[in-house]
C-alpha cells in the first residue's frame, strides 16, 4: 500500500458511517445478544477456538448479525469473503468458491463465506451453495431479518446452527451511544460532545432495540448542534428528537404525567371506552413507554376489573404480555391494542376483586381456624386414625357432580366471599348456583 492508498483508506473510515466505524474488533467488544456470545456459550468457544462451522444469525435490523460476522472475519485464522444478496449473483458466488478450492487445495487454508440478507437469494442460488457447504470447501455465515425456516432451503439450514438475535435491551443502547460519543478512537470523542441522561433514555427507548438507528441518530446530533459557549456540544432532550424525528410528549416516567396517563388509560377500559383505552396506549408508546409496563397493567386489568364476567379477558392480556416480549415494537403496539380494546369491550366485574378482599380480611381477623377434618390431606398411612378425610364426600358421585357439605372453618359457615354479578359470564355463574344449590 503507498501513501495514496494509505491515505484513501483512512479518509474513506471516517467518511464512514459511525455505525460502521464502531464496530466491536473482538467478541468482549460486542455489547447485547450474551444469551448466544457470552464467555459460556457455544458460539463464543468455537470463534474463539477458529473452529467454526455453517450458521446463520436471524433477527432485527441493528441486532449485531453484520457486527457478529466482523468480529468471525478479524478472529478468524481462516479466508473471510463477503456478498450481499440484494446485489450478488451466481457469478460472485462462482468466485468465491474458485477462491475458496485454490486456497483449500494450495494452502490447507478455510474460507468463511459471509452471505448478508441470504433470504434474498433464489432458491436455484442456494441450492448453487449447497454442494460447496457439505464438502466444506467453504463455511457459510448467512444473515437474514426473516425467518429462516420459511426463507431459506431446508437442505442449507440442516447443514448450519440457526443463532436468534433478539432487539438489544436499553441499557445495552446506552452503552453504545455513551460509546459513540465519548469514544475518541472509534468514536466522535473528539467532537467534545456531552449527552443529557433524558436524551441518552429518550433514544435508547426509541432505537426499539436497533442499535443502527440509534447510532445514525446521535451521530446527526454531534453533526449538525452549534457548540455551546462553554464550547461543548450538548445532545440535549430537544437535539434527540430532532435526530430521530420523534415528538417529545411531555411524559415524565416518575412523574405526575406517567401516572395521570396510565391512569386515564386504566379507567378507560375500565369505563368500557375502547377509543379512549386505545388513544392513551398511543400516548404513552408514543412517549417511549416500556411495553411490558403497560402490558402488566392490562393483566391487572383484566383481573381486577373484567375478572369472570370475560375469564377469556385474561387469556387475552396474558397471551399479548408474551406476544410483545417475543414481537418487539413497532408490531407490538398492534398487540398491545387488540388486548386493550377487547378488555376495554369486555362486560365488567370486580367480585374476584371483593372476594379476596373481604377473604383476607376474615384471615387478618381470625388467624389460622381449624380446617374441617374431612376436607384435610387422607393420603399418608395412618391419616384415618385421626379421623383426616373421614366424611368427606366426592362430588363426581352424586348428581350434577355437586353435594352439600361443609368447605369453610366452622367460625365462618355460610360467610359468602365471592358474589357473582349478573353481568357477562358471571350471570351463567349465578344461574348455576342457583340450580345445583336447589
Amino acid at each position: 500500500m503507498d501513501l495514496f492508498d494509505y491515505m484513501r483508506s483512512t479518509n474513506m473510515e471516517k467518511e464512514s458511517p459511525l455505525a460502521s466505524r464502531i464496530r466491536p474488533a473482538t467478541l468482549d467488544e460486542v455489547v447485547g445478544q450474551q444469551h448466544i456470545i457470552g464467555r459460556d456459550k457455544l458460539l463464543y468457544r468455537a470463534i474463539q477456538a477458529d473452529k467454526l462451522s455453517s450458521l446463520i444469525f436471524y433477527g432485527p435490523p441493528g441486532t449485531g448479525k453484520t457486527t457478529i460476522a466482523k468480529v468471525i472475519a478479524a478472529t478468524t485464522s481462516a479466508e473471510f469473503r463477503q456478498i450481499n444478496a440484494t446485489s450478488a449473483g451466481k457469478k460472485d458466488m462462482e468466485e468465491v468458491v474458485k477462491g475458496a478450492k485454490e486456497n483449500q487445495g494450495m494452502y490447507g487454508k478455510k474460507t468463511i463465506l459471509f452471505i448478508d440478507e441470504i433470504h434474498r437469494f433464489n432458491k436455484g442460488q442456494q441450492d448453487y451453495l449447497l454442494p460447496f457447504v457439505e464438502d466444506g470447501t467453504v463455511i457459510l455465515v448467512g444473515a437474514t431479518t426473516e425467518n429462516p425456516y420459511f426463507e431459506v432451503n431446508g437442505a442449507l439450514i440442516s447443514r448450519s446452527v440457526i443463532f436468534e438475535l433478539k432487539p438489544l435491551e436499553q441499557e445495552d443502547i446506552k452503552i453504545l451511544l455513551k460509546r459513540a460519543v465519548y469514544d475518541e478512537e472509534k468514536g466522535m470523542g473528539a467532537y467534545e460532545a456531552v449527552i443529557d441522561d433524558d436524551a441518552l433514555d429518550f433514544l435508547a427507548e426509541l432505537s426499539g432495540g436497533d442499535a443502527r438507528r440509534a447510532l445514525n441518530a446521535i451521530e446527526l446530533g454531534v453533526m449538525t448542534t452549534e457548540r455551546s459557549s462553554d464550547g461543548k456540544i450538548h445532545i440535549t432532550m430537544a437535539v434527540a428528537h430532532e435526530c430521530i424525528q420523534k415528538r417529545v410528549l411531555r411524559y415524565d416516567k416518575s412523574g405526575d404525567n406517567h401516572y395521570d396517563t396510565i391512569s386515564a388509560f386504566i379507567k378507560s377500559m375500565r369505563g368500557s371506552d375502547p377509543d379512549a383505552a386505545v388513544y392513551y396506549l398511543a400516548r404513552m408508546l408514543y412517549a417511549g413507554e416500556s411495553v411490558t409496563f403497560i402490558a402488566r397493567r392490562i393483566m391487572i386489568h383484566a383481573a381486577e376489573d373484567v375478572g369472570i364476567a370475560d375469564p377469556q379477558a385474561l387469556t387475552v392480556a396474558v397471551n399479548a404480555s408474551l406476544a410483545v416480549e417475543r414481537v418487539g415494537m413497532p408490531e407490538a403496539q398492534i398487540i398491545l391494542a387488540e388486548a386493550a380494546a377487547y378488555i376495554a369491550c369486555a362486560p365488567k366485574s370486580n367480585a374476584c376483586v371483593a372476594a379476596i378482599g373481604a377473604a383476607m380480611q376474615a384471615v387478618a381477623e381470625t388467624g389460622n381456624l381449624p380446617i374441617p377434618a374431612h376436607l384435610q390431606d387422607a393420603h399418608y398411612k395412618g391419616s384415618a386414625k385421626l379421623g383426616r378425610g373421614t366424611g368427606y364426600k366426592y362430588v363426581h358421585e352424586y348428581p350434577n357432580n355437586y353435594v352439600e357439605q361443609q368447605y369453610l372453618p366452622d367460625e365462618l359457615t355460610g360467610r359468602k366471599f365471592y358474589k357473582p354479578t349478573e353481568n357477562g359470564y358471571e350471570k351463567k355463574v349465578r344461574s348455576y348456583f342457583d340450580i345445583i344449590r336447589k
